[in-house]
């Protein structure tokens, strides 16, 4: 039986039945709540979230302040951080879920207004140009300047679980979640050349300054959060919030990301 972290056994009753906007997600939602009902977000011992990546990403956001874990349900295309959809013994798939543990990016960023933008990102926080001129981006780490100028399209900080999203695609390497590691990855790097990014460790304190901000602006993303116009971005992992994600035994995070790493 799964339990909470002070080792009470969860209760499985009380579920809340998330759904992205799509027809397949919202009939779903339906048939599973004509089966095992469904009560309030707040109220809940669990979300289940009926969709794809980008809505569980959403969905991790509502639940971070409300101690519950999310278990995903795939609704959508690639469905990575998603469960296969069935409406058959969710209880009982839910109690023998296994659990892993994800730590949200904190971004801050400063824009040339003046303000300043706080957001959390489980997926990454990635910087990228607004015009068609390539944007300049001085790097530091741990308050040491490591990159005194990338001239490049943007650049990528991304989780151990967001290192399968857009930093593979910008041919970021597949972390694992236990690697306690963060992907610094460029986007279609100009100068120099030859960077093709660094692995930091998850406690490193990353601090982007865009040069020629007025001339090459550029904006900041943190998973669904965007500020454009910045100056500035800091980017940290922020050890004291998490969302627990729940898989199904033979559909855990930690085996997909290594069988990734060896697919075509």
């Amino acid at each position: 039986m799964s339990r909470w972290a002070d080792g009470r056994p969860r209760d499985w009753a009380k579920i809340a039945f998330l759904a992205a906007s799509t027809d397949v997600a919202r009939a779903c939602r339906d048939n599973l709540i004509r089966h095992y009902g469904n009560v309030p977000l707040h109220e809940a011992h669990v979300a289940v979230c009926l969709g794809g990546d980008g809505f569980l990403l959403e969905s991790m956001h509502r639940v971070l302040d409300l101690d519950i874990p999310a278990y995903g349900l795939n609704c959508g295309s690639v469905g990575f951080l998603m469960n296969p959809v069935s409406e058959m013994d969710l209880p009982e798939r839910l109690s023998r879920a296994q659990e892993t543990q994800l730590h949200p990016l904190r971004m801050v960023a400063h824009d040339h207004a003046g303000g300043v933008h706080e957001a959390l990102a489980f997926n990454d926080v990635f910087l990228f140009r607004q015009t068609r001129q390539a944007a300049k981006i001085r790097i530091e780490v741990d308050g040491r300047v490591r990159l005194q100028e990338l001239i490049c399209d943007g650049v990528i900080v991304a989780t151990p679980a967001g290192s399968t999203a857009y930093n593979l695609s910008a041919h970021g390497p597949i972390v694992p979640l236990t690697a306690n590691i963060l992907p610094l990855t460029p986007i279609s790097a100009f100068r120099p050349r030859r960077w093709r990014g660094a692995l930091l460790p998850s406690n490193a304190a990353v601090h982007f300054t865009l040069l020629e901000s007025e001339k090459r602006p550029a904006a900041a993303v943190a998973d669904f959060t965007e500020v454009r116009h910045v100056t500035s971005v800091s980017v940290k992992e922020d050890k004291s919030l998490r969302t627990t994600l729940l898989f199904d035994p033979d559909h855990g995070l930690s085996e997909r990301i290594i069988a990734e790493q060896f697919s075509g």
